[in-house]
C-alpha cells in the first residue's frame, strides 16, 4: 500500500470514528461499529492504531488541529488586534454552524482524563499560536487585562462557541446586530478600560 493509501485509510477510519462518537459518545465507541463506518474490516483499524484509547487520543488531536486551522484561518500578526478578535469570534460561530458533531467530540475529549494531560494541552497551544499571539500581543500592548490566555480565552472566544451551539440548536436565534454586540461585549471583557 502507498503512503498515499494508508494515509487516507488512516483519514477514513478518524473522520468515521468522529462520527460514531458524536452519534453515540466515548462509551458507545466499538471497533466493529468503527470498521461498519468506516467501511474496513475490524482489525485493519489496528494496523493504524494500536488500541482504542490510542485511536481515541489520535482523534482528538485530529479535531484539535481541524478546529485550530478553521479558527485561524485567514488571521495574521499583521492584522490590528480587534479585527484579528472579530475574524477568529466570527471563525468559530461558523465553525459551530456547520459541524456540531466537531463540536460534541471536543467536548467529550475535554471530560476524559486524556483531555485534561498537560502534554496534550500544551501540544494543543502549539496548534492555536495564531490566538495566544493574539493574546500575549494584546497583553504586551496593554490592551488586555494581564490575565492567564486560558481565562482570556474563556471570557472572549468561548463566548462564541456557546452563544454559536445555542443558535444551531435553536434555543434562541441571534441577528447580524446581535452577533456584533456578542463580539463587542466579548471583547469589552478582556479589555482595559
Amino acid at each position: 500500500m502507498t503512503t498515499k493509501q494508508t494515509d487516507d485509510k488512516r483519514q477514513k477510519i478518524l473522520l468515521a470514528a468522529g462520527v460514531v462518537i458524536a452519534d453515540v459518545g466515548l462509551q458507545g465507541l466499538s471497533m466493529q461499529r468503527l470498521a461498519k463506518e468506516a467501511g474496513v474490516a475490524a482489525g485493519t483499524i489496528y494496523r493504524y492504531f494500536d488500541d482504542k484509547e490510542h485511536l481515541i487520543e489520535e482523534l482528538r488531536l485530529h479535531v484539535a488541529q481541524r478546529i485550530a486551522d478553521v479558527v485561524q484561518s485567514d488571521v495574521d500578526e499583521s492584522m490590528p488586534l480587534k479585527e484579528r478578535y472579530r475574524k477568529m469570534w466570527l471563525n468559530i460561530w461558523s465553525l459551530v454552524g456547520t459541524d456540531i458533531a466537531m463540536l460534541k467530540n471536543r467536548i467529550q475529549y475535554d471530560s476524559t482524563p486524556i483531555g485534561n494531560c498537560s502534554a496534550s494541552r500544551e501540544e494543543e497551544r502549539g496548534m492555536f499560536k495564531e490566538v495566544y499571539t493574539l493574546f500575549k500581543q494584546g497583553k504586551e500592548q496593554g490592551v488586555f487585562k494581564p490575565l492567564d490566555n486560558e481565562l482570556l480565552s474563556a471570557l472572549s472566544l468561548e463566548t462564541s462557541v456557546t452563544l454559536a451551539r445555542k443558535h444551531t440548536f435553536g434555543l434562541y436565534q441571534l441577528s447580524d446586530d446581535a452577533i456584533e454586540a456578542a463580539i463587542n461585549a466579548s471583547w469589552d471583557a478582556i479589555t482595559n478600560h
